[in-house]
């Protein structure tokens, strides 16, 4: 799991129901798409190689809904994050190696913005922005957020996982 990985403490990948936002008395929350797909890319990861990886299996080891999958993967397909191919032999596979896959780029995919608040995004249109006293702090939060996310790459989470082991 991300919650303490290398170091860091900011990802909570607990319940599938639970959804992206900071709830009161809670930790930020990821939803399914995010987390099922971060699970599913350190599955590709895990066994890297020049050679396609069944939906099927993906889901298997990972447990997670090969249905589910199959919708983020269009996601990740689409972002150039991972390749398909066709055929009794088919599957998916990284399109990078996974030291050049980050954790951010794939949470970005399937979640959009991580900022914690709609006035950090670049669509915002809000009226109060001059004079907000709050936007500096959610400032520093997404960038903090997207500086950690940003850093850790699908290798480091293979060799984390294989320092537990």
């Amino acid at each position: 799991m991300l919650t303490n990985l290398l170091g860091y403490n900011i990802l909570n990948l607990g319940k599938p129901s639970e959804i992206v936002g900071i709830k009161r008395g809670g930790k930020m929350k990821l939803s399914t798409r995010g987390r099922y797909g971060l699970m599913a890319m350190y599955q590709l990861a895990l066994e890297y190689s020049d050679e396609p990886i069944s939906l099927k299996y993906i889901a298997e080891k990972q447990g997670l809904s090969e249905n589910y999958l199959e919708q983020l993967f269009s996601n990740l397909r689409k972002d150039g994050l991972i390749q398909s191919v066709r055929g009794a032999q088919g599957g998916y596979m990284l399109s990078r190696l996974p030291k050049d896959i980050t954790v951010g780029e794939i949470l970005r995919s399937l979640e959009g913005t991580l900022a914690p608040a709609h006035c950090v995004t670049e669509e915002t249109d809000c009226s109060k922005e001059e004079s907000c006293v709050t936007k500096l702090v959610m400032v520093k939060i997404k960038d903090s957020i997207d500086s950690v996310v940003d850093s850790i790459t699908l290798q480091d989470m293979v060799e984390q996982a294989l320092n537990i082991e």
